[in-house]
């Protein structure tokens, strides 16, 4: 005790800055889990939580028997792994490319334009889409009609919904993403390049020998923690982009617990999605970190 007592005392002032970020995660992340209950219960608002029934895993078997539970599953998976296959190697290719450009102000330009859309509001970026894919005037139409195409009603095909989710994404968060490896890049020693060079390697193999290998340990962690979130689509984007004639290829586990939430008020059942949602986010997230520490020795924990 004596020996904490010390630490306190000697780390206060690091302790109070850290003090907001526990706080806020305690209160907004901790203390709301005792509501996963209502999972477990017919709530009734007027009855509160504890004064509503048990009613076990009545919800859960309600959403797996539901004609929505396939369509809402495959949606949500197939959108999270295009996302994954497609969105995660951008940032990686980008920070590489972005490296292997001399200081100046063509590599800056390029850097702040690539970071723009990330601050770009989701209702803006939405209202963007909408606007390039209009039938009437949308640039990608008049593109399709000069070449002698036939417009296309992009948000009301439900083929092209997962294409455009996933590119628009892409666009979105691919230079914001390649912070953190552009940063990795600045750490590693230069010596190495230097002696890569003296060896005769030429720019293509120090990026290929160098810098791609060093890079790994930040690309396993990554790639464990969007794993982990694997099952978190967007709920924002996709609530509004999509409507009825897109439910087919649009409609995914965040969006559907929202409409019988929010819009229905069914609590406890889409408290169980949610539960249902976060326990799949868990599973994944401890396998792909323990296989990651068996194959390379990298890891969250």
């Amino acid at each position: 005790m004596r020996h904490v007592a010390k630490v306190l005392n000697r780390d206060k002032y690091l302790l109070l800055l850290i003090l907001p970020v526990l706080l806020y995660y305690l209160v907004f992340h901790y203390i709301p889990m005792y509501g996963v209950i209502i999972a477990f219960k017919d709530f009734k608002p007027l009855k509160g939580i504890l004064g509503s029934a048990w009613v076990g895993f009545e919800n859960f078997q309600l959403f797996f028997n539901s004609v929505y539970f396939w369509r809402i599953l495959k949606n949500t998976l197939l959108l999270s792994i295009y996302s994954l296959l497609w969105g995660f190697p951008v940032p990686i290719l980008f920070a590489l490319l972005l490296n292997e450009l001399k200081e100046g102000i063509f590599k800056k330009l390029v850097q702040t334009i690539s970071y723009l859309p990330h601050f770009i509001s989701i209702v803006v970026i939405v209202g963007m889409i909408a606007n390039f894919t209009s039938v009437n005037g949308g640039i990608i139409n008049t593109v399709i009609q000069w070449f002698g195409g036939q417009p296309i009603n992009f948000l009301s095909e439900p083929g092209w919904f997962r294409d455009i989710y996933v590119s628009s994404s892409i666009w979105q968060g691919f230079g914001w993403s390649s912070i953190i490896y552009l940063a990795a890049i600045a750490g590693i020693d230069s010596q190495l390049y230097e002696a890569a060079e003296m060896d005769g390697a030429n720019r293509w193999q120090k990026m290929w020998k160098i810098t791609l290998p060093s890079l790994v340990p930040t690309i396993v962690i990554l790639l464990i923690l969007n794993v982990g979130n694997l099952m978190d689509v967007g709920f924002e984007k996709i609530n509004l982009l999509y409507n009825p004639t897109t439910y087919e290829t649009a409609d995914v586990i965040s969006t559907y617990v929202f409409r019988q939430g929010i819009q229905q008020a069914d609590y406890s059942y889409s408290t169980a999605i949610g539960l249902f949602n976060n326990v799949i986010n868990l599973i994944l997230l401890i396998s792909v970190n323990r296989i990651s520490k068996k194959v390379s020795e990298t890891s969250l924990w």
